[in-house]
């Protein structure tokens, strides 16, 4: 019997161990990590030869709730770092009431230019689920059967266009920014279904400083078309960056067409620069990061070489 004590007090001392650790894990991703935010910066000669720097911020899946004043006041911050342009690219709610915080939160970036696209989860409310069935499917399963949006996205456009922001979703347009002429395009979310690419085809403004390319969910046969009409600066969110990623292995999944190596960040595709931001936000459902801080992106564009 003696044998059998040593055994059970081992199983005991080793399940009070993985306990523990799987508590303290879930402290840091859910209170610490999830409110680490980083400024992920980037320098990319793209501008004509002579042109004037044009600094370029980047944000994506805030996920906002009322309540979230650290990541509130951290987006207010960002209106420090004078960007000439701010582009938004979806997923800014989680709760009917966000719209008011989220517009509170962009304070004094809504009066520089600026534009923006939808993702799913500025239509339809998170819903309460297992948090780790992403590793298995993609979350576009679950919109199957949900046709009508819950969530106020039209406060939300309006808000931001009647600051003067240009609603890209399935659209094109033009715009000013630190004196120079940008040609954006954008699609609205085709992990959802929503995107037109049609909608916008044929070839950018070659006359343009900047051809801008804004989607959601970076999904390669957008991102491909976007490049063959001319598009050198594409903008997506989407990712999360993978949200809970392993040491020395990075994004475990995408949830959408893009590979794994370019989950986030600024990487080539093809002609084109693509930066997939990692998001600063969470579904209030799975409320953890980890090894994947949230992050907004500011990318200083500057004249290419003669």
């Amino acid at each position: 019997m003696s044998g059998m004590n040593r055994v059970l007090r081992a199983a005991g001392r080793a399940a009070l161990v993985t306990g523990v650790v799987g508590a303290a894990g879930f402290g840091y991703a859910s209170v610490v990590e999830r409110n680490w935010f980083r400024l992920r910066r980037h320098v990319l000669p793209l501008l004509p030869p002579g042109s004037p720097r044009l600094r370029v911020l980047h944000l994506s899946d805030a996920h906002l709730t009322p309540g979230r004043r650290m990541l509130i006041e951290w987006i207010r911050g960002l209106d420090a770092y004078a960007p000439d342009l701010v582009v938004n690219t979806g997923d800014s709610l989680a709760h009917p009431d966000a719209v008011g915080p989220f517009i509170d939160a962009l304070g004094p970036l809504l009066d520089r230019p600026g534009a923006f696209v939808y993702g799913s989860n500025d239509l339809f409310s998170p819903q309460l689920k297992n948090p780790a069935r992403y590793l298995w499917r993609s979350s576009r399963t679950d919109y199957r059967k949900r046709t009508v949006p819950d969530l106020p996205w039209r406060d939300l456009g309006a808000a931001m266009t009647g600051a003067g922001w240009l609603d890209l979703n399935n659209a094109k347009g033009t715009l000013k920014a630190g004196g120079l002429a940008v040609a954006a395009a954008g699609v609205h979310d085709s992990h959802i279904g929503l995107d037109r690419y049609d909608a916008v085809a044929g070839p950018a403004d070659p006359g343009a400083d900047l051809r801008l390319g804004v989607l959601h969910s970076p999904e390669p046969a957008n991102l491909d078309r976007f490049t063959r009409d001319g598009y050198r600066l594409l903008l997506a969110g989407h990712t999360h960056g993978g949200q809970v990623c392993l040491p020395f292995y990075g994004t475990l999944v995408t949830n959408c067409g893009i590979d794994r190596r370019r989950a986030w960040g600024l990487h080539r595709y093809g002609p084109a620069w693509l930066n997939v931001s990692g998001g600063l936000g969470t579904s209030p459902y799975a409320p953890v990061r980890f090894c994947c801080r949230p992050e907004a992106s500011l990318i200083d564009l500057v004249a290419r070489a003669a």
